[in-house]
C-alpha cells in the first residue's frame, strides 16, 4: 500500500521533489513569464552558478536545472533535446541519464509551453516508457487544457495554482516552490521571509514601514520629478533574473491604462560600462534603486600581490572584492547626488531563503499598493492575452 497523502502542501511538495532528485539528474522547468522567473529568480541569487558543471555527488545529489518553454526558439531548445537525448542513450535507464520535467501552466493553453511540452513530454515518454508519469510533474490550474491531460496520462503527481493568482504573483504557490524544493531549496524558510515582511506591513508605522516607504519614494519620484523610468540596479552577478521577474510584476500590473512606469533591469558594476552614462547625464526620467547583496556567503577574495606590479595593483593588495564592490557603490551614489540623480536602496542582510522570501513578497505588496494609491487595478494583463489570441489567429489555432 502507498502511504497516506499529507495534507500539507508544503509536505506534498518535499515528496515529489526528493522522488524527482532520487530518479533523476536532468530536471527542466517549463514555463514562460511568472511560471518560471520566480524560480529562476531563487536559484541564480542562491544557487551555485556552475551548479550544472559540478558531480552528482557535488551537487548533493540534486538535479543539473535547465529553464525552456519561455520563447519559441528552435535551435535552443533542439540542442537541449540532443543533450538530454545523449544522456539517456549512455546511461539507459539510470538516475544519470533520466530526466525529470515540472511544466507550470495555469491553462495549459499558453502556447510558447505547450509546444515545449509536446517535445519534450516525447522524449521524457520515448527514452522512459511507463516512468514518465513519475518523471513529469504538471503545475496548473484546477481546470483547462493542461488539467484535462493530466487526466489523462495519469501523472502520479499534479499540483494546482490557485484561482485568482497571477503568474506574476505566483511565487509562493506550487509554481514556484515545487520547482525550488526539487533543487534544493528550503522552502519553509522562503515562505517563513514572505510571512514576516506581510506581519511587518500590517504593523509597522509607516515612517518605519519598509514597504510603504518604497512605494512613497517611487510614487512621488514620478508624480514630482517625472521619474517614470524604474532602474533595479542589482550589485553583483546573482540578481539579474531577479530583477527581470521585477520587471515583468511591475510592467504587467501597472502598465495599463497609458499609465505605469517602465522598469530596467541592470546589473553592476557591469552596466556602468553600457548604461551608466546615460543614467548619469541623460535624461532626468529615471530612478535609481540599488538592490544590494548584503554580507557574502564565502570568504571574500582579495586583491593579491604581485612581483609584475606594471597594473599599480599592489596598492590595493589585501583589500577584499566586497570592499571594492562597497567603494563603487558609495562612488556611484555619490556621483548621482552632484547631479541630483535620485536614487534609493535596498539591502538585503545576506543572500538566503529567508531573505528572499522577504523581498519577493516586499516588492508584490509595494506593487499592489502603488496599483491602489494611482487607480489601477494590478491584477491581469489584458494587453498579454491580446497578443496570444492574435498569435493563434495567425496559426488558425483554437
Amino acid at each position: 500500500l502507498r502511504p497516506p497523502v499529507p495534507s500539507s502542501l508544503v509536505a506534498r511538495l518535499d515528496i515529489s521533489a526528493r522522488r524527482l532528485q532520487s530518479l533523476a539528474d536532468s530536471l527542466v522547468i517549463l514555463g514562460i513569464g511568472g511560471s518560471y522567473m520566480g524560480m529562476r529568480a531563487i536559484q541564480e541569487s542562491l544557487g551555485n552558478p556552475w551548479h550544472n558543471e559540478l558531480s552528482r555527488e557535488a551537487r548533493g545529489g540534486i538535479p543539473r536545472l535547465y529553464f525552456d518553454g519561455w520563447n519559441v526558439d528552435s535551435d535552443q531548445q533542439r540542442r537541449l533535446l540532443e543533450l538530454l537525448d545523449t544522456r539517456a542513450a549512455a546511461h539507459p535507464d539510470t538516475p544519470p541519464g533520466r530526466t525529470a520535467l515540472i511544466v507550470i501552466s495555469k491553462s495549459g493553453g499558453t502556447l510558447e509551453t505547450a509546444a515545449a511540452f509536446r517535445n519534450f513530454r516525447e522524449l521524457v515518454e520515448r527514452r522512459f516508457g511507463s516512468s514518465a508519469t513519475e518523471l513529469i510533474v504538471p503545475v496548473t490550474g484546477e481546470t483547462g487544457r493542461l488539467r484535462q491531460l493530466c487526466q489523462a496520462a495519469g501523472y502520479v503527481d499534479a499540483f494546482s495554482i490557485p484561482e485568482g493568482i497571477g503568474g506574476r504573483f505566483s511565487v509562493f504557490t506550487a509554481g514556484g516552490l515545487l520547482p525550488a524544493a526539487a533543487a534544493g531549496f528550503n522552502i519553509r524558510a522562503l515562505l517563513q521571509g514572505a510571512a514576516d515582511m506581510t506581519d511587518h506591513f500590517r504593523s509597522a508605522p509607516f515612517e518605519s514601514n519598509l514597504i510603504l516607504q518604497f512605494v512613497a519614494v517611487c510614487h512621488a519620484c514620478e508624480r514630482d520629478l517625472g521619474c517614470n523610468l524604474r532602474i533595479l540596479s542589482t550589485w553583483g552577478s546573482c540578481l539579474e533574473a531577479l530583477g527581470f521577474w521585477y520587471d515583468q510584476l511591475l510592467s504587467e500590473s501597472l502598465g495599463k491604462h497609458e499609465r505605469g512606469a517602465t522598469p530596467i533591469t541592470v546589473v553592476n558594476t557591469r552596466d556602468l560600462h553600457s548604461r551608466g552614462q546615460q543614467h548619469q547625464e541623460g535624461r532626468r526620467d529615471k530612478l535609481i534603486t540599488n538592490l544590494l547583496p548584503g554580507e557574502p556567503l564565502f570568504a571574500p577574495l582579495t586583491v593579491p600581490s604581485h612581483r609584475f606590479d606594471q597594473d599599480r595593483l599592489n596598492q590595493l593588495a589585501g583589500t577584499s572584492l566586497p570592499r571594492i564592490l562597497e567603494a563603487a557603490v558609495a562612488g556611484v551614489n555619490e556621483a548621482y547626488a552632484d547631479e541630483r540623480r535620485p536614487t534609493a536602496d535596498l539591502i538585503l542582510p545576506t543572500l538566503s531563503e529567508h531573505a528572499m522570501g522577504q523581498l519577493f513578497q516586499l516588492l508584490m505588496l509595494a506593487t499592489v499598493v502603488e496599483g491602489r494609491l494611482v487607480g489601477t487595478n494590478p491584477y491581469g494583463q489584458p494587453g498579454v492575452e491580446a497578443y496570444k489570441k492574435n498569435v493563434q489567429k495567425n496559426l488558425g489555432f483554437s
